[in-house]
């Protein structure tokens, strides 16, 4: 039977993979830094563990008790809205800490096992900001290109053991939605010399777009990028990157 590891999967896009994996008769092992038993249907192949991917101990723990697994995802993250001169260091490196050296700290601490039995999958979740300049997400997209990098090196590193990397590349999500929660996350990153620009940006952004990345759509993408050999590296998730990915290409 097949295992899978899902970090950040209270909600959104690792809850609903976890769903997805789980009613396709893999064993899941959602992590979550707070574990909650009644976002998942009870079932005998499915192991909720806490899991803090910025902690080394809570990492070696929830290996631990996962097991052999077949497949790592890292989906762990968080957003950062704000004009670079007004957010702070230290959440710049909270940020990097969680969406970048969380995945790296996943992934160097899952290898030794995937090694060994000489077969497994690393799939790694980043953004379609990377895609294309956008205002206001200097850091975000920092910490999300930083993945893309490091996992195109991985996969050369790893390949000669049997293991694949892959990058699942979503577009905007209704309840992770930057423009709904802008204001939120924005407060204490919009200096008063960039107030009138940022409000134009925001206004200019519509709070539901026509074309959206849904839970679902995250879910089928890594469902291909594990289950599919011969999938490509980079998987797009959602309408709205794939409309993105050919504005640039």
């Amino acid at each position: 039977m097949n295992t899978i590891l899902i970090t950040g999967s209270s909600s959104g896009f690792g809850l609903e993979t976890a769903r997805y994996f789980l009613d396709r008769d893999w064993t899941v092992i959602a992590t979550m830094r707070k574990p909650r038993k009644d976002v998942l249907p009870a079932s005998e192949r499915l192991r909720i563990v806490a899991l803090d991917v910025t902690e080394a101990a809570s990492i070696s723990r929830a290996l631990n008790e996962a097991g052999p697994i077949d497949a790592l995802v890292n989906n762990a993250g968080a957003g950062l809205m704000g004009a670079l001169e007004g957010v702070s260091m230290e959440a710049m490196r909270q940020l990097f800490e969680l969406n970048t050296f969380g995945t790296m700290a996943m992934t160097q601490a899952a290898l030794p096992g995937f090694r060994k039995q000489g077969s497994g999958v690393i799939v790694n979740v980043s953004s379609a900001v990377t895609l294309k300049p956008l205002p206001l997400l200097s850091a975000y997209t920092a910490s999300k290109a930083a993945v893309e990098t490091f996992s195109e090196n991985l996969a050369l590193e790893v390949e000669l053991f049997g293991v694949r990397v892959r990058l699942v590349i979503p577009g905007r999500a209704p309840k992770t939605s930057f423009s709904a929660t802008a204001r939120d996350r924005s407060q204490n990153g919009i200096p008063e010399a960039y107030a009138s620009w940022a409000k134009q940006v925001f206004s200019a952004t519509p709070p539901q777009p026509a074309e959206i990345t849904t839970a679902d759509d995250v879910a089928k993408a890594v469902w291909q990028a594990v289950t599919d050999a011969s999938s490509p590296f980079r998987i797009l998730a959602g309408a709205d990157a794939v409309k993105l990915a050919a504005q640039v290409a």
